[in-house]
């Protein structure tokens, strides 16, 4: 089946005119923001005579490199499916996993019923 394509959004204003926003908003892109803080539309930084210092990308990039919050990208671990399964991938590491945690799941194996159990009972 076709897709529909969407096309650009396009409002009537109160007299009947049709107004395209997105064409406007491209339109004015890098028109210097009203206010002080030396920004265009877009989000590029902007210095003496509206040059663009410092583009919206690399300001983007700064912020998540420098920000003490930002998520951490993990890989998550999967469970062993068997016994058999489980003990041959706890005696190596798995990517992104550190000691402590190759060295807890070595202490623990699977049993038949798919409960996990220390290893020796």
């Amino acid at each position: 089946m076709a897709m529909k394509q969407t096309g650009r959004k396009q409002y009537k204003s109160m007299q009947g005119k049709v107004v395209d926003m997105d064409l406007l908003r491209q339109r004015n892109e890098l028109t210097p923001a009203v206010g002080n803080a030396r920004v265009n539309a877009r989000g590029d930084e902007l210095g003496a005579g509206g040059q663009i210092i410092k583009k919206r990308e690399d300001v983007m990039k700064d912020y998540y490199n420098n920000n003490p919050q930002a998520v951490v990208d993990e890989q998550p671990i999967r469970p062993a499916k068997s016994a058999k399964a489980s003990e041959s991938t706890t005696t190596t590491r798995k990517a992104g996993q550190t000691k402590a945690q190759a060295k807890v799941e070595e202490e623990w194996i699977e049993d038949e019923d798919g409960n996990f159990v220390k290893k020796g009972e």
